[in-house]
């Protein structure tokens, strides 16, 4: 028993047992004129009866001395093991953060030293062109035969499409290299109190107007349905605007091909909606869209670096995957995604105030007002 291992405390007890004992004896020499009988077994009985009343008062104490330090030591224990998990998470992390230091220094370095070259390409490629260009100014006045001329002009615009080719894929190789060097950048930003609402609603603004700025005749309907009582998301508002900036972009250019691919059908309206709501510890913002949706074979590999279904040269394969590492990585939270082939597709974002919820909450029917794209 707990209570048992202090030597002190049984020492104690019994000399409060014995005291009594012979106090007991003495106090009915005292009450002789009363109580005590000569030869009689009166005082051995009353004097046994209060011992084995002390006895049990003794136990009773040591009993419940015992249990409420076997309390103490189970909460102490609890403590310490929550203690050794907290402890455990955080080398976890602290090595996964190191780990992820390293590559980015090394994708880094190895970023820069593409880079240099792609310039050079790309530079070249374009003087290239205007040399095309000059050579077919002074071949102008020069004397030469219908057929000669046309097999020179035919070579000279094959080489102007070849440089062309050669600009472009340069222009895409230096914007893979770019986004190798965002995915691998440390954040020096710092978390702030944020209106996710606010946050939400103007990088969803913004990636509609820029998308409409490059095709005029591209309108789409716009539905938000945010919780008016969120309290202030503690996250770095410069990464968070990223993520949605792409999640909306990626929307946008999944209703825009859906749209394409079915010309003349009025029944069709391009629709993007955002919404945030209240979750376990925490909140969740929700992108929807009505566009071509994600093929259940590879709805778990769009979150890999560098995997794209966008047609060469219109996607890197870096936004989704940078996206996820902000969240996950940067905030401590989740990003999910959700689809149907042809339907839709969502993707929830979930940021703690608290430890991550075993599941995300599922998505409520919009109520939120609706407004028509310009």
């Amino acid at each position: 028993m707990l209570f048992f291992r202090n030597f002190w405390k049984i020492a104690v007890l019994f000399g409060v047992n014995v005291a009594a004992y012979f106090g007991v004896r003495y106090a009915m020499t005292v009450v002789e004129p009363f109580l005590y009988v000569p030869d009689s077994t009166y005082f051995y009985h009353v004097n046994f009866t209060l011992f084995l009343m002390t006895l049990f008062f003794v136990m009773h104490y040591f009993r419940t001395e015992n249990f409420r330090q076997e309390e103490l030591l189970t909460r102490q224990n609890e403590s310490l093991m929550e203690s050794l998990e907290n402890l455990r998470q955080t080398q976890s992390q602290l090595v996964q953060q190191e780990k992820l230091a390293s590559l980015g220094a090394l994708t880094a370095g190895i970023a820069h030293e593409i880079q240099n070259p792609l310039n050079f390409v790309g530079n070249f490629s374009e003087v290239s062109g205007e040399m095309v260009q000059e050579l077919r100014e002074a071949l102008g006045p020069e004397p030469l035969t219908e057929p000669g001329r046309h097999a020179v002009t035919q070579l000279l615009h094959e080489l102007e499409q070849s440089q062309q080719k050669v600009a472009e894929h340069a222009g895409r190789a230096s914007r893979i290299v770019k986004d190798m060097l965002q995915h691998s950048r440390a954040s020096s930003g710092q978390k702030k109190p944020t209106d996710l609402n606010a946050l939400a609603d103007e990088y969803l603004r913004l990636a509609y107007h820029g998308l409409r700025a490059k095709y005029k005749d591209f309108n789409a309907t716009l539905t938000t349905d945010f919780n008016q009582h969120l309290d202030p998301v503690l996250v770095v508002p410069e990464e968070l605007g990223r993520v949605l900036l792409n999640l909306f972009s990626n929307a946008f250019y999944a209703v825009r091909k859906k749209a394409a691919l079915r010309p003349g059908d009025a029944a069709y309206k391009p629709a993007v909606a955002v919404s945030t709501q209240r979750a376990q510890n925490g909140v969740v913002l929700r992108i929807r869209d009505n566009g071509t949706g994600i093929a259940p074979d590879i709805l778990d590999k769009i979150m890999h670096p560098f995997f794209t279904t966008k047609p060469p040269g219109e996607g890197t394969g870096l936004g989704l995957s940078l996206s996820y590492d902000i969240i996950t990585k940067g905030h401590g939270g989740t990003l999910t995604v959700s689809s149907e082939p042809g339907e839709f597709s969502e993707f929830a974002v979930w940021l703690p105030a608290g430890p991550a919820p075993d599941k995300v909450p599922a998505a409520s029917s919009p109520t939120g007002a609706r407004r028509q794209g310009p």
